[in-house]
């Protein structure tokens, strides 16, 4: 059975991605490191790695044309903050590094979460919640 995840994501310059996801926090997994080829972000604290990659190769992986993302999602990717302030000190790290936001954050008692776009206009989520807190049904 499967050991590890990877998600793969096309970007338009790769550079570029690495800076903005560096901006954000992120670190990189040194397999892909001085790669022109992709960059392996890493999420959370079990790893999970997005893979950048240019959007050529991942044409050649995938023998299938890039979704548009000017007019639709292929995929929201989410992950948790510690604290609100946490959410609220990525946002602004999002807009500094050229990112977008599309969701202004939202507060629902136990959640607290917004969305931002990276450069190539892939959709992410930013969620803190409060699990003693959640809704019981």
């Amino acid at each position: 059975m499967a050991k590890e995840l990877w998600l793969s994501l096309p970007v338009k310059d790769l550079a570029k991605s690495r800076q903005f996801f560096a901006e954000l926090g992120f670190s990189f997994h040194p397999r892909h490191e001085g790669s022109d080829a992709m960059a392996g972000l890493i999420i959370g604290d079990k790893q999970v790695m997005v893979m950048l990659v240019p959007e050529t190769t991942f044409k050649q992986f995938t023998s299938h044309d890039i979704a548009d993302t000017e007019r639709g999602s292929e995929v929201l990717i989410s992950f948790d903050a510690e604290s609100k302030e946490e959410v609220d000190e990525l946002l602004a790290k999002v807009d500094r590094a050229g990112g977008t936001i599309y969701g202004k954050p939202s507060d629902q008692g136990w959640m607290y979460g917004a969305g931002f776009s990276d450069l190539d206009g892939h959709r992410w989520n930013v969620l803190y919640m409060d699990e003693s807190q959640m809704p019981k049904g």
